[in-house]
């Protein structure tokens, strides 16, 4: 899809009426109001969130599967009514099937330590992608440390799309294929469906890093037809310290706890101890009960804006963004990732002339622009981009075309004030 900057469809979500339901967004920093364009590390949070979080710890602040007495049963109910919401929400077949976790990290490293330590040695090999997180790396680099399992690479086209003409050679052998849905670099969307296809004809399992993606997309791990599937409640406009690992009941029957210790056990002995069951048996020790309650409310509050509206106002937004930054800056500016929006979420990672990305950062900063600085925790992609560094904007339910104004201002601001520093 592309447009110039004067006829894109105006979004269809109402973005003032959505940006005052999160109150950070109403602050001022360095006395200019604050501009949030840094979703992809984490988004902002609703009041509808921090009223749920006030309201456990406030009504019904009790340790859950324990209590006889009536607000335990009350947080019990709240946390399993919350698991059941996500269910629904990602079109999981069961809600036994969610695993809270602390993040998609927690998540990831989950699936590595109790199905790959059982199912992966010497020899065995797992598939990964040149778009991914260090989150969907160090994990399988550990194994391979540890076991001598292999790790081969799927390398990404020249517009950071996944270059597929080898998959079917790359999967050969293959026991798990671990790759994101949305890169949190490139913004790239991935073919989930086609790529877990794949991965089944080769006889491997998949692993879908989803944390780009839920935020932004209609989640079906269902039509997706993947094995596990890992996202975080903090990019999703819930708190931070959780996250979910989804997993086929099959096999997360068939893994070990990852840890040990109180609620993830059904009876335990001087001789051994036997596991709960699912999912609580992966959910050791007092489970981060408000922040499961928040990630409730997070889910309810993007339903009630409707997830095909959430992606029809960042393609359009994203659009927006590419024609003016482009349009305006030109050769002065790099903005790495596909071409088209209909094949990336609203993650622009810039190059702006010869700038630093930290020290574009702080002179945006200054004009109250929040954008993030670095290698997002992505060094193999960085190295393959040719950069150190990035500076990525990113977009969500709360930006419209006065931020990106806002930042395409502020980043001729930064030219002129960096042509005047000397050599």
């Amino acid at each position: 899809m592309s447009a110039s900057a004067n006829n894109v469809a105006d979004t269809p979500l109402d973005v003032a009426a959505i940006k005052a339901d999160f109150p950070l967004l109403s602050r001022q920093v360095n006395g200019q109001q604050i501009v949030y364009l840094d979703s992809a590390a984490t988004s902002q949070k609703p009041r509808q969130v921090l009223n749920a979080l006030n309201s456990y710890y406030e009504e019904i602040n009790a340790n859950v599967h324990r209590g006889a007495y009536q607000i335990a049963e009350q947080a019990t109910s709240a946390t399993e009514e919350a698991r059941a919401h996500l269910q629904r929400f990602i079109n999981a077949p069961s809600d036994n099937e969610i695993v809270f976790t602390k993040n998609a990290t927690e998540a990831i490293n989950l699936v590595a330590y109790s199905w790959g330590r059982t199912n992966l040695n010497e020899g065995d090999s797992v598939l990964i992608t040149a778009l991914e997180h260090h989150a969907n790396i160090v994990p399988w680099q550990q194994l391979a440390t540890e076991r001598g399992v292999e790790i081969r690479w799927l390398p990404i086209t020249d517009d950071g799309c996944l270059d597929m003409v080898d998959l079917e050679q790359m999967l050969d052998g293959v026991s798990l294929f671990a790759f994101s849905a949305a890169s949190n670099v490139l913004g790239t969307l991935t073919p989930v469906r086609h790529l877990a296809d794949a991965a089944h004809a080769a006889g491997a399992l998949c692993l879908v890093d989803a944390s780009q993606a839920v935020p932004h997309l209609l989640t079906d791990v269902t039509e997706w037809d993947c094995d596990f599937m890992a996202f975080t409640g903090h990019k999703m406009c819930g708190p931070t310290g959780i996250g979910v690992l989804w997993g086929r009941a099959e096999l997360l029957d068939a893994m070990p706890p990852f840890l040990g210790g109180g609620e993830m056990i059904l009876n335990v002995t001087r001789e051994g101890f036997i596991p709960n069951e699912l999912p609580w048996k992966f959910e050791a020790g007092t489970p981060p009960i408000a922040e499961i309650i928040g990630l409730g409310s997070a889910v309810s509050y993007l339903e009630s804006i409707g997830m095909d509206a959430v992606r029809a106002h960042e393609v359009a937004l994203t659009d927006y963004a590419l024609c003016t930054l482009k349009e305006r800056h030109g050769d002065d500016l790099i903005i790495h990732g596909p071409a088209a929006t209909g094949d990336r979420g609203g993650v622009l990672s810039i190059c702006y002339r010869d700038v630093h990305p930290h020290d574009l950062s702080q002179v945006l900063d200054q004009r109250g622009i929040c954008v993030r600085a670095g290698h997002h925790c992505a060094k193999p992609l960085m190295k393959v981009l040719g950069v150190g560094a990035t500076a990525r904007a990113s977009l969500y339910i709360y930006n419209d075309k006065t931020d990106v104004d806002l930042l395409s201002d502020a980043l001729a601001e930064a030219g002129e004030f960096f042509s005047h520093q000397p050599a």
